[in-house]
């Protein structure tokens, strides 16, 4: 399946694999949310789908926000792109399988954000860095980011040197602080076999999706409460009391 370009899907086993395509620093506007939108949601679809893994081609994960579309449109746009993002939080939050993120690259502000919200987050050994770059950029951090951060990142010291002091963390140091799961060694191939791996291990394991997701909301209420109205149908049906 193919996502306008910008991003595919297949299927491994049980694990739905998305991949962001291209060389380039896979910047988060519009076109590739809107993208990664509708991968997840198809993988919400997949009969037999056990597990999602999100992947992409080249040096970056994801550069963050596309900055440079955001400042040549008009407000609502900008706010746009915004809201769209916090809809694809909601959306792996609510996600009935588990998830993991496959960090081939450097992931940047809202490309460490994303791969911070997957259950499971492998990153490439040899290259890359989580950064969240607000603070030499000069922006505000937003509402939901502050949260993800604070859930994901329990440890106050790691917190504040990704957010105020800018430190760009490999994958050996973000290991040994808790901030991600394992390091896998070679090329993003590698990366994303070891991201699958795990992904058909928590697959086999056989569990009520539906579970996984109401747990996963549960463990982080917060962030949850922040992206919920955002999501999609699907979202925004699991975002209704049940009685």
């Amino acid at each position: 399946m193919d996502t306008g370009s910008l991003c595919t899907v297949e299927r491994r086993g049980r694990v739905h694999l998305i991949t962001i395509t291209g060389a380039g620093e896979h910047r988060l506007g519009l076109p590739l949310i809107s993208a990664l939108r509708a991968a997840v949601a198809g993988a919400r679809a997949s009969p037999g789908a056990g597990a999602l893994v999100l992947a992409a081609e080249g040096k970056y994960f994801s550069n963050g926000f596309d900055q440079a579309w955001a400042r040549t449109v008009p407000l609502h746009l900008q706010v746009s792109m915004s809201e769209g993002f916090r809809g694809l939080l909601a959306d792996l939050l609510a996600l009935p399988m588990p998830t993991v993120a496959a960090v081939t690259g450097h992931a940047a502000a809202a490309g460490c954000a994303l791969a911070l919200a997957h259950d499971t987050v492998v990153m490439r050994a040899s290259r890359g860095f989580l950064y969240m770059s607000e603070v030499d950029a000069g922006i505000k951090i937003v509402d939901y980011f502050a949260e993800l951060l604070r859930q994901k990142v329990p440890d106050a010291a790691t917190r504040r040197d990704m957010l105020l002091a800018g430190r760009k963390m490999t994958a050996a140091e973000a290991v040994r602080r808790g901030v991600v799961d394992a390091a896998a060694d070679g090329g993003v191939e590698d990366v994303v076999a070891a991201a699958v791996a795990a992904a058909e291990g928590l697959a086999a394991r056989g569990w009520d999706g539906e579970v996984v997701a109401e747990i996963r909301k549960a463990m982080w209420p917060a962030v949850w409460g922040k992206v919920k109205d955002y999501g999609g149908a699907e979202t925004a049906a699991a975002a209704r009391p049940r009685l």
